[in-house]
């Protein structure tokens, strides 16, 4: 069973970085938070992450009105929130095996709900999880309303080395190159074993070490064709437009929330009023 499950998570992880691509078809909407600057929405979704990560462990109340930001990138850009969390969950297993021993080192009782006692470890657990989905969504949702290429364009301009720009464009291309590659052999593995014979992790696993071997074969041909093409480690992209009034009010209003849910728990506060224990 163990081994089905593992055969079933690459399979899960096959199959989503294979439609990656969704990624720039949602990137080539009209929206509004689609006509932004890039680096707008870089720089806000940045202030967002160092926010939301600066909190301390057993902090999760305070977090909560975090979650306007990815809720109105995902809204306003009209993206589809399922396929948005589909790819989070494919990113959950590393966010479980940071904070899956917490609740056994931390054991220290920190509330009382009803007749259960919640220790630390689960707080800072569930704190884990809980920054890990806000900080991925926003994001996934910062390059599904932006394109990486517009995003990397506009890292570049604020300040980002050209180096890693163009390391950062080619590791996003060439991941539709491996994929390509990896839906032919399974494809060919499927010709040859039936599709109705489950495949052992021992196979996928020779799987990866081949498309390994191919991907490195084809990357030499890609670059013996750009350099035959004339290219000089630079690629081009289309610049931005300069900031305009919209750009400098998402900017300002988006890290003036920032800092002000950052500085006060306004999750605890609108619960205080709601229940009028506020004197």
């Amino acid at each position: 069973m163990v081994r089905t499950g593992s055969v079933e998570i690459l399979k899960a992880l096959a199959v989503d970085w294979i439609s990656i691509g969704r990624m720039d078809e949602w990137a080539r909407r009209d929206s509004p938070v689609h006509r932004l600057d890039a680096r707008a929405k870089a720089i806000v979704t940045l202030g967002f992450i160092v926010a939301v990560m600066s909190f301390p462990r057993h902090d999760i109340s305070a977090l909560v009105p975090f979650i306007l930001y990815p809720v109105i990138l995902t809204s306003a850009g009209g993206l589809p929130a399922r396929e948005l969390f589909k790819k989070i969950l494919v990113a959950a297993p590393f966010a479980l095996a940071v904070g899956l021993f917490n609740p056994l080192l931390d054991r220290r009782p920190v509330a009382l709900v009803g007749p259960l006692t919640i220790t630390g470890g689960w707080l800072s657990f569930a704190s884990v999880l809980f920054r890990f989905v806000l900080t991925v969504w926003a994001a996934l949702a910062l390059v599904a309303c932006t394109g990486m290429y517009r995003l990397v364009a506009g890292l570049e301009r604020l300040g980002l080395p050209r180096v890693f720009a163009t390391q950062l464009l080619f590791l996003y291309r060439y991941l539709f190159v491996v994929a390509d590659e990896g839906v032919r052999m399974k494809r060919g593995v499927d010709l040859r074993a039936g599709v109705k014979k489950a495949l052992t992790l021992r196979v996928y696993g020779s799987l990866m070490g081949h498309l390994l071997l191919r991907s490195l074969d084809r990357a030499e041909r890609v670059h013996r064709a750009m350099l035959s093409r004339g290219f000089d480690g630079e690629i081009r992209v289309i610049r931005s437009k300069p900031f305009c009034a919209k750009d400098w009010l998402f900017v300002g209003g988006g890290l003036a929330f920032f800092i002000i849910a950052r500085a006060w728990n306004l999750a605890s506060a609108v619960g205080r009023l709601m229940t009028g224990s506020v004197s």
